[in-house]
């Protein structure tokens, strides 16, 4: 049976290497491996772990019962190795949520560590970035709750951070940006958009006004479901414009001082409740232009928000860290 966490909304399914292979699903033995013969068993495995079973689904819920899964760890003590499985079959780079989520389990299962940072090694076989990429976690309180601080690094601004193509620059509040056509097609208030690679990729359109957010619902119908999974997604789910690896959407509006609200579409996914690294990304944009310091920010999504730290040096935004909280699924 697969044990499922929530984290602000998000859904993962967490299963160790050995219970995939024990449901037949051919795992190689190492994350390495496995990352590079992806397609061979991970549609597989969502299957297996994700699926609903026969009239399990509610009315209205998605295709499945995750956002995605979580395999691992491959190993008994750190640094430890994890697969990120999206519910589309590919693999994810890096989730804030998915990996709070795991560092859960790994505290459930007397893993993690409660003093000092932890390593976790995500494996996937994007052509770009590193695999495995790792990230440093840290248990930690924060206003009340037993969570997990994760260090999401020094974020990269631009498009060529993204491998972006055929998007237009562009000025909003005196600093450059980026406008993307196939975002600018859907509403005109999709006009500034801001890459940033947080090891995975995002383009954060910046909106002046909250009617300018999309709505959830509204993303998860057509036709904007499928026009934004064109964008968002690479082929071939996806024509993945404007990068042909794809991108996570998120749009970010300054509701008040150090306070921004978000909506998330992810590539392989579709509209999510929320994302850590894209309440990251939508951090980082809004200091790229002026619109937060370095210090405390708060990225509220439809569920729920998420703390961001960021860290300045010289004028440079050094480190990103993210605060997150997972509780077991009943």
């Amino acid at each position: 049976m697969t044990q499922f966490y929530d984290a602000r909304g998000n859904l993962y399914g967490v299963v160790s290497p050995q219970q995939v292979r024990a449901f037949g699903v051919g795992l190689p033995p190492t994350a390495a491996q496995a990352a590079q013969a992806r397609e061979s068993w991970a549609a597989a495995a969502i299957q297996a772990f994700c699926a609903w079973l026969p009239g399990e689904k509610p009315a209205g819920a998605k295709d499945h019962r995750s956002d995605g899964l979580l395999i691992g760890p491959f190993q008994k003590k750190p640094p430890f190795d994890v697969l990120i499985v999206n519910t589309d079959g590919t693999l994810a780079e890096r989730s804030g949520n998915g990996l709070t989520i795991f560092s859960q389990a790994l505290r459930e299962q007397g893993l993690m560590p409660d003093d000092g940072e932890c390593v976790l090694q995500v494996h996937h076989d994007k052509r770009q970035g590193f695999s495995p990429l790792q990230t440093s976690v840290r248990a930690a309180e924060f206003e009340g709750l037993q969570g997990f601080w994760l260090d999401l690094g020094q974020p990269l601004f631009g498009p060529q951070a993204v491998g972006a193509q055929g998007v237009d620059s562009v000025t909003f509040d005196q600093r450059d940006l980026s406008r993307v056509p196939a975002l600018c097609e859907l509403n005109p208030a999709w006009g500034h958009s801001q890459f940033v690679n947080l090891g995975n990729p995002h383009c954060v359109t910046l909106v002046e006004d909250a009617e300018a957010l999309p709505a959830n619902a509204q993303m998860g119908a057509a036709p904007l479901l499928q026009e934004l999974t064109r964008i968002a997604f690479a082929a071939p789910g996806g024509d993945g414009v404007p990068c042909p690896l794809g991108v996570n959407l998120q749009w970010g509006w300054r509701e008040a001082e150090r306070r921004l609200a978000a909506r998330v579409f992810e590539r392989g996914e579709g509209p999510t409740a929320s994302s850590g690294t894209s309440a990251s990304a939508v951090a980082c944009a809004a200091w790229r232009v002026g619109w937060v310091t370095a210090g405390p920010v708060s990225v509220v999504m439809p569920g729920g928000t998420a703390p961001i730290l960021l860290q300045e040096e010289s004028g440079e935004l050094v480190r990103v860290s993210l605060f997150g909280a997972a509780r077991v699924m009943p």
